[in-house]
């Protein structure tokens, strides 16, 4: 299959698929005698899994690393490495989007309201600094 295939397959657009190239994630592909790329049911496997865990949130440096284990079996300990790590990054950004959530309706609510002398909105933003 060719690269726009592989795309339409995996959902990854064709400059993402060559990136991953580039970077490794997925392995350069042998080419056809007319110089195109020719890819196979592995690397939409292999592209498949990547997007995945994309959506996950993972760095591309732990796929890398999800990808190099000579045995994806249960209990893998690297692999239970990464994703505690990936869960804490999970939760701590849940936490933040709840204080957000918080703060952007508390000023939703006094915009409605009218209060304040200028917008509660605007202050919220000016006051969240970040």
């Amino acid at each position: 299959m060719r690269v726009g295939e592989l795309s339409a397959a995996t959902g990854v657009k064709i400059e993402t698929i060559r990136y991953y190239e580039t970077v490794g994630l997925v392995p350069t592909p042998e080419r056809a005698e007319n110089g195109r790329r020719v890819y196979d049911r592995t690397d939409v496997e292999r592209l498949s899994f990547v997007r995945r865990a994309r959506l996950m949130g993972f760095p591309l440096s732990d796929i890398k690393a999800f990808l190099a284990l000579d045995t994806p079996r249960s209990g893998n300990e690297t692999a239970r490495a990464i994703a505690e790590r990936q869960l804490a990054e999970v939760r701590a950004r849940m936490c933040d989007l709840r204080a957000l959530e918080s703060v952007l309706a508390t000023a939703v609510e006094e915009c409605r309201a009218g209060r304040g002398p200028i917008c509660p909105v605007v202050a919220a933003i000016q006051n969240r600094g970040g």
